[in-house]
């Protein structure tokens, strides 16, 4: 990297969410993509120091328009809406696959150590969209239903491959922030071997909460591939882990995509990077709102787009992050193979 790129070219934060030493900047992604190299270098520079720091960002201007977020959440509520028989025999197989629809109920996130905790499943229904083509492993498409079914299936394939490439550009700032070549992710991501979640937090009556102490709609857990893309409705619910131990709400902020960087990513970069733990909550008061009234908890939808390394790569420790050198540990982690990986994770979720 030219040594001589002056980093504040632009200023890509434009605010924060900051409690209990927990700070998620908001970057602007605009100069990343159609900026100066200074430009580029800068938010480089702040998703790295950001996934170092807190593990969280969220990224504004990155390229995904409103309106398309808008139609995939209109077409993820039609599709939950859709009767329990439908979406069951859509229904998700085995981890290999990770395709399908799963349940209220089915999946326990929890990895804490209590295993008491794992007896409480999540509060919440998913569909899940692997890569389309891959042989032996077939999308679960309800477009043999209905016309609805049929343009469901196509905003989802448009709406993944859009995340794809996002995904590969926020690899490619992390390559430059980590001082590495600016492509140097790009083979082992091009293949898009990714998961795009929809989900469904169903309205929940108040008392499910207050008589179950440990219930949360979806359990505290950090997620296992690179990094993930999280588009949130304005409902809220979703918090981080701070480093005092304390739980931070991960507003939501219009436009915006939370970031979080993976478990494996973690592994990748030595632990230089930060996989942070984060949960999903009953959602807070709106507001001006008069909640407090009313018995129940409205329903809650997000979509999350987990993004891996391609599933035939070897992952180990990246160039730079160990050695011999000053500030430099031992490689911490054996090398594994991307999909090994995300199988074992997968199967002792389900």
């Amino acid at each position: 990297m030219d040594g001589n790129i002056p980093v504040q070219a632009c200023h890509p934060i434009t605010e924060t969410v900051s409690k209990d030493g927990l700070v998620i900047p908001i970057i602007n992604f605009a100069p990343f993509r159609n900026g100066t190299p200074a430009d580029k270098h800068a938010v480089a520079m702040s998703i790295v120091n950001a996934f170092k720091t807190s593990g969280f960002l969220y990224l504004k201007d990155h390229g995904i328009p409103p309106s398309v977020t808008s139609r995939v959440f209109k077409s993820s509520a039609s599709f939950f809406g859709r009767p329990q028989d439908q979406k069951d025999t859509l229904g998700w197989t085995t981890p290999q696959a990770n395709r399908g629809y799963v349940r209220t109920g089915r999946e326990k996130l929890s990895t804490v150590d209590d295993q008491a905790d794992r007896t409480i499943p999540d509060i919440k229904e998913s569909m899940e969209i692997g890569r389309e083509g891959v042989e032996g492993l077939p999308n679960r498409w309800p477009d043999q239903l209905d016309e609805e079914g049929k343009d469901f299936k196509k905003v989802m394939l448009e709406f993944f491959d859009m995340c794809k490439e996002l995904h590969i550009k926020v690899m490619q700032a992390i390559a430059l922030g980590m001082n590495l070549p600016v492509h140097f992710f790009d083979e082992y991501v091009d293949k898009g071997d990714n998961n795009l979640r929809l989900l469904h937090y169903p309205a929940m009556h108040k008392d499910v909460f207050k008589k179950n102490p440990g219930q949360v709609r979806a359990a505290e857990h950090s997620d296992y591939g690179s990094i993930t893309l999280l588009f949130q409705d304005r409902r809220g619910g979703l918090q981080a882990r701070s480093p005092e131990g304390t739980w931070v709400d991960v507003t939501p902020f219009p436009d915006t995509v939370v970031i979080n960087a993976g478990d494996l990513l973690a592994r990748w970069s030595n632990d230089t990077i930060k996989s942070t733990r984060h949960r999903v909550i009953e959602p807070p008061k709106a507001p001006g709102s008069d909640e407090d009234d009313t018995d129940m908890y409205p329903e809650r939808y997000s979509v999350a787009y987990f993004c891996n390394p391609n599933m035939d790569k070897f992952i180990e420790a990246i160039p730079g992050t160990y050695g011999e050198g000053e500030g430099l540990s031992k490689a911490k982690y054996p090398g594994i193979i991307s999909g090994e990986y995300l199988v074992q994770r997968l199967s002792a979720t389900y």
